[in-house]
């Protein structure tokens, strides 16, 4: 079996960070997103994973690289465009071959992998897997429609779904999807849907098997849900100090102080980490928060956050909550007269003032 990860997509949901990085790349628990798929392949046994890659093909292949520390090949699929799902599938037919395949969106986060899945897939004997969970806002997705167990029809983004079931960012094909993909034609929006590539095996009488996951599962695409994931992510950190913490300082709960990083004269609540290099002055850290590599936060507080690498946060005299900070922000308040906010700000930024 072969995988297949979507790394494409320009992220607008997740602007001003997905102007200048992938959003695969973003850290959850101070883990990139795309890694959390890639450890889930490896944990399947797939070995030959390609990438989908789009205008973050670079920066995506220098964080992956070939796939070695993970036990797996990775190859580079290039997309000109993000023109669907269904288009993805059908430019790496070359690398898939006649193989059944997972195709797994890299921006999504499923806690407990794939390993039962990708087994259930198999043991079926069906053309195709679709992973549904139940969701409130099912016009966000696409969306299946199920009658005595099987799926009947689908629909991308519908304006008044007829479910509540949205697919899951993985499915699982045999080489009948490459009839599909060729046979659809691009949508409204000028994409090739993959929903409308799976309503085609099921039009045509292939078996298309649907499981419904109760299982923790997120498409991280807003703040709100990069925000949850981390949140969940940490809940299962286990412990450990290699950075240097003073006798001033308190860690409380499951913290991570990664290496190279100091904590001086702080309070770290956990869940939380600390990444490398870090440097922690005279602040508090709350819980469900992870700070990336070699910034520094001093006379500060935050809480319920996610910070990039490269950042410095200091006496900002209240306290940061429910953010994602890009890579090296600075954000700081000053003493000058007269009191006033001075920002200088991305396109699609969102600043909110108490």
């Amino acid at each position: 079996m072969k995988a297949l990860i979507l790394s494409g997509g320009k992220g607008t949901r997740l602007r001003p960070i997905t102007h200048t990085s992938a959003k695969q790349l973003v850290p959850i628990a101070n883990k990139p997103i795309l890694f959390y798929a890639l450890e889930a392949m490896a944990a399947a046994k797939i070995r030959e994973v390609g990438i989908v890659v789009g205008d973050t093909k670079r920066e995506i292949q220098g964080a992956v690289g070939d796939g070695a520390q993970w036990g797996i090949e990775v190859s580079y699929i290039e997309q000109e465009a993000p023109l669907g799902l269904a288009h993805a599938v059908k430019i790496a037919e070359p690398f898939l071959g006649n193989h059944p395949f997972v195709m797994y969106l890299g921006d999504n986060l499923i806690k407990d992998g794939i390993c039962s899945l990708v087994e259930e897939f198999e043991r079926s004997g069906a053309n195709s897997q679709i992973l549904l969970a139940r969701v409130r806002d099912p016009q966000r997705f696409g969306v299946a429609e199920l009658r005595d167990g099987q799926v009947i029809s689908l629909e991308e983004k519908p304006a008044h779904p007829k479910s509540d079931l949205a697919l899951v960012g993985v499915y699982m094909f045999d080489q009948t999807i490459f009839e599909a993909v060729h046979a659809i034609q691009p949508s409204a929006r000028g994409e090739l849907e993959i929903t409308d590539a799976i309503q085609y095996l099921i039009d045509k009488g292939y078996q298309v098997h649907p499981h419904i996951i109760s299982r923790w599962w997120k498409d991280t695409g807003k703040l709100e849900d990069m925000l949850e994931a981390n949140r969940i992510m940490l809940e299962a950190i286990t412990p450990r100090v290699e950075g240097e913490v003073d006798e001033a300082s308190h860690l409380i709960g499951k913290v991570i102080v990664e290496q190279g990083a100091s904590v001086t004269a702080s309070t770290i609540r956990g869940p939380a980490i600390i990444g490398r290099r870090c440097r922690i002055i005279n602040s508090y850290i709350g819980p469900f928060t992870s700070i990336y590599h070699d910034t520094l936060v001093q006379n500060s507080e935050i809480e319920h956050s996610i910070i990039l690498d490269q950042c410095r946060i200091t006496d900002i005299g209240g306290r940061l909550e429910d953010s994602l900070i890009g890579k090296n922000v600075e954000v700081f308040r000053s003493d000058g007269k007269p009191k006033a906010y001075r920002l200088m700000l991305g396109d699609s930024s969102q600043v909110g003032l108490v």
